[in-house]
């Protein structure tokens, strides 16, 4: 199979995972033809190796109707759609799986599974969400967070929030990811919350509670993503105009921006949830196969670096 070709960012992410072993993944509901092909394809590129959970007659019914051969793939049967996210997440548990899928199942049902405190795949850290963005535009693939789970991040919060993303951005291949805070200022003050938070949490990163990354903020979108536009303001950055992350003040804020990104600026967006016991591959019907396939190569980069890390 070719995967369409666009900036080259994503085909860079696929090139590091040559060397490297597929990964089990527990696909929750593969039940229309999209979810399923997503996680063929990504077979067929050596990315993962699918347990297809669900269903067993839907998924072969998906399967025929759309010239799929499924021989090859492990299928455990769930009665529907919360049985699938169960017990794809109970193939984590167990370690037969290290990567869960999302499959045509609603995000909330998977997500419940994944949160349950009896059974899930909770850790001490906040559970967040990542788009990893290829913006025409931009030199490098930028992580934009969060924009899918944490509505209102307290600071605490967003210590966990950007901590995942560093995590990420170095399974990704930086060494020391840089970190803008976003907000609608580059100055600190009381009428806005969001411009305090960013301070703090340059402060808790000097201070270790935050690793691994180089952070600053506030800083307003434009500060953050043009050195020209903070040379200007009068900003001194080792961070603008080359973050490779992203940090949004809140939900509504981090999921405009990357549908804005996605829309205008015609940028493709893999997503990820981060802070679970293991990657989770969050996909859309709406998605391309490129970006389908750049979120199971994604994964498949932080599962390997968890592996090493243990």
């Amino acid at each position: 199979m070719k995967v369409e070709t666009g900036t080259g960012k994503y085909e860079k992410l696929l090139e590091k995972c040559k060397s490297l072993a597929p990964i089990p993944t527990a696909v929750a509901h593969p039940c229309e033809p999209s979810a399923l092909a997503g996680a063929v394809e990504a077979s067929e590129l050596g990315l993962i190796v699918p347990i297809l959970v669900g269903p067993s007659d839907k998924i072969m019914a998906t399967a025929n109707a759309s010239g799929i051969d499924l021989k090859r793939f492990q299928i455990v049967d769930a009665a529907h759609s919360h049985a699938s996210a169960a017990k794809a997440v109970e193939l984590i548990r167990e370690g037969t799986a290290q990567v869960l899928m999302k499959g045509s199942l609603h995000t909330d049902e998977l997500m419940s599974a994944i949160v349950a405190r009896d059974g899930g795949l909770r850790t001490a850290r906040r559970i967040s969400h990542a788009f990893i963005m290829d913006v025409p535009t931009y030199h490098k693939v930028l992580i934009v967070t969060d924009g899918a789970i944490n509505i209102a991040p307290s600071l605490e919060d967003k210590v966990d929030i950007c901590q995942n993303a560093i995590d990420l951005a170095i399974a990704l291949g930086r060494e020391r990811p840089k970190v803008a805070i976003l907000a609608a200022v580059e100055t600190v003050t009381s009428k806005m919350p969001a411009t305090i938070d960013a301070a703090a949490l340059c402060k808790m990163a000097e201070r270790g509670q935050i690793t691994g990354g180089v952070l600053d903020g506030p800083l307003a979108f434009d500060n953050a993503i043009s050195k020209q536009a903070a040379a200007t303001k009068g900003i001194r950055s080792d961070v603008a105009g080359d973050p490779d992350i992203l940090l949004a003040p809140d939900l509504e804020a981090g999921n405009m921006l990357a549908k804005q990104l996605s829309f205008l600026a015609k940028a493709d967006s893999a997503g990820m949830v981060l802070g679970a016991r293991v990657p989770v591959i969050l996909t859309s019907r709406a998605d391309s196969v490129r970006s389908r396939i750049a979120s199971c190569a994604v994964a498949m980069l932080v599962a390997h670096a968890h592996q090493a890390i243990k």
